[in-house]
């Protein structure tokens, strides 16, 4: 983790909890599922815990970015947004389909300004199922939902192999999945909101970066790791020529030699 960058000062070893880890079941029919421990290390992840790195996320001021993900408490992921808000820091979140309607109730909606979520929990944003109506419709029930509680607020929702959809504040943009051999999907969700703030932060407009996370999304299933370990940015550029895709500018001179 030294070696990628992370700052290690605020982590801790707690000597009788694991770490968090997950696994993915799939059935000869292509349903599934993963289940992810709730005894691991992340759990104990509180507010208090979180606060104790104000001083540190204070320093990168709007030039930074927040991210809150399911793998801690919600409430530590409150906490954490609320002083990535405090000290003007772009915010963003996923949640879980079991969390996310807990989420707009706490009132969490208000300091995002990013939410990345997958189809079934858009669905359950809206109060609807899968099954019931096509994706688009579900994706834009969900918008008009969240946009109730954050007029601002820029959403994401991924659907497989279906593709994506991105709210930019003034319409929904649909990219499809790129077409490839799919080794393991696990994953593929992380990687394409990886590609989407990776995008923002080198400052693509929120469609292009939308691209940006697709390309990434369909390398990252080729692989059978969660994270892919071959993805950098000459890989994503062999991928995408032999994807046949034609890609913004941007993005191909973003991924030049």
């Amino acid at each position: 983790m030294e070696d990628t960058g992370c700052e290690m000062e605020l982590v801790r070893k707690e000597p009788h909890l694991s770490t968090l880890y997950s696994f993915c079941l799939q059935y000869p029919d292509g349903c599934g599922g993963n289940l992810t421990t709730e005894n691991s290390a992340s759990a104990n992840v509180d507010s208090d815990f979180i606060r104790e790195a104000s001083g540190q996320i204070e320093k990168f001021g709007k030039s930074g970015m927040i991210l809150a993900a399911p793998e801690v408490p919600l409430a530590a992921r409150q906490a954490l947004l609320e002083i990535g808000k405090q000290n003007r820091l772009f915010c963003s979140a996923s949640f879980t389909t079991g969390e996310i309607r807990d989420a707009l109730e706490r009132g969490i909606i208000p300091g995002v300004d990013l939410i990345s979520i997958n189809l079934d929990e858009a669905a359950a944003v809206s109060g609807t199922h899968t099954s019931d109506r096509d994706h688009a419709a579900i994706v834009e029930s969900a918008v008009q939902v969240l946009r109730s509680f954050n007029p601002d607020i820029l959403v994401s929702v991924t659907s497989g192999d279906q593709g994506s959809w991105c709210w930019d504040g003034n319409g929904l943009n649909n990219v499809p999945a790129i077409e490839t051999t799919a080794v393991g999907t696990a994953g593929a969700g992380d990687a394409f909101f990886s590609g989407l703030l990776c995008g923002m932060a080198l400052g693509l407009r929120f469609f292009e970066a939308q691209q940006l996370a697709t390309l990434v999304a369909g390398m990252s299933v080729t692989s059978p790791h969660a994270i892919h370990p071959g993805i950098t940015r000459h890989s994503l550029s062999r991928f995408m020529q032999d994807s046949g895709r034609v890609f913004p500018e941007i993005i191909t001179e973003l991924l030049k030699d």
